[in-house]
């Protein structure tokens, strides 16, 4: 089996990170994150998940995946060679104002998109990143791609996605993520039964409530682990019962341990 290469850098004046990902073998299970993620594949094919949807997704095409679209994927044909972009919020409506002229979170309705231009800049994007161009480089090759990406792609994100019962849950979980939540706790805080709850996750997210804590609780550990914390003090801070519990989901969703994880980050902090 071929082993599984993954590079990694964040970029302060872009407020971006980029990473790669080569030889990837294995499936992700369905989860989400809490930024919006930009990709391009470059060798392999795979059957994604996004949602409702599903796609079959091979070398050239884009992802464009939301904060909070619940994705996953399972292996078709060869490893997978992966390139993606990580871009905060407040990043992507920073952009946003300055392509569109508004100051509002885009919105992308296709998870998949081939794009051949579009690919050529964001692999431009991705690699100034990943080598460390000079501001002036980095600065052109995100507008270059994004001045592509937004006009064509993006909508306007709708700010009552989902009922006010869901809205509720999600705030919930999100302020309470590392404290030990209940089914009953949940539902109670939204409004509804378990049962409703857990169908009204389904549809609107595609995922049940557990699976949305554990992906919370996974993106939490991630950031404290990138800032240098032990595997053993992130999973406490994020919530999970023990470390063993915590290192089986962050290699299942992220691809790696927690430890290797943080290593990407400390050399990244050295080299700088």
């Amino acid at each position: 089996m071929r082993q599984t290469m993954r590079t990694a850098r964040h970029d302060p004046v872009l407020g971006l990170d980029a990473y790669c990902l080569r030889g990837l073998e294995r499936p992700f299970p369905s989860h989400f994150h809490g930024h919006y993620v930009i990709g391009v594949v470059e060798r392999g094919t795979r059957a994604l998940t996004c949602g409702r949807r599903r796609e079959a997704i091979g070398p050239g095409d884009v992802l464009l995946l939301n904060p909070e679209d619940s994705h996953g994927c399972v292996r078709e044909d060869g490893a997978l060679d992966y390139r993606g972009l990580n871009i905060p919020r407040d990043t992507m409506m920073s952009l946003a104002e300055e392509i569109l002229g508004r100051r509002t979170l885009p919105d992308f309705t296709r998870p998949v998109v081939r794009d051949r231009e579009l690919a050529r800049c964001l692999r431009d994007l991705h690699r100034a990143v990943l080598e460390g161009g000079s501001p002036l480089r980095l600065e052109e090759a995100l507008v270059l791609a994004f001045g592509r990406l937004l006009p064509d792609y993006a909508g306007q994100a709708e700010t009552a996605a989902c009922r006010a019962e869901m809205a509720r849950a999600c705030v919930f979980m999100r302020d309470r993520f590392a404290q030990p939540l209940t089914l009953a706790d949940i539902s109670r805080q939204a409004g509804l039964s378990k049962s409703a709850l857990v169908r009204a996750f389904a549809r609107e997210k595609g995922i049940t409530p557990y699976r949305y804590l554990l992906a919370l609780r996974v993106d939490r550990a991630r950031h404290l682990l990138e800032r240098g914390l032990s595997p053993a003090e992130t999973a406490l801070a994020a919530g999970f019962s023990d470390q063993s519990h915590f290192t089986n989901y962050f290699t299942a969703y992220i691809g790696l341990t927690p430890g290797a994880y943080r290593a990407l980050f400390r050399e990244e902090r050295e080299r700088g």
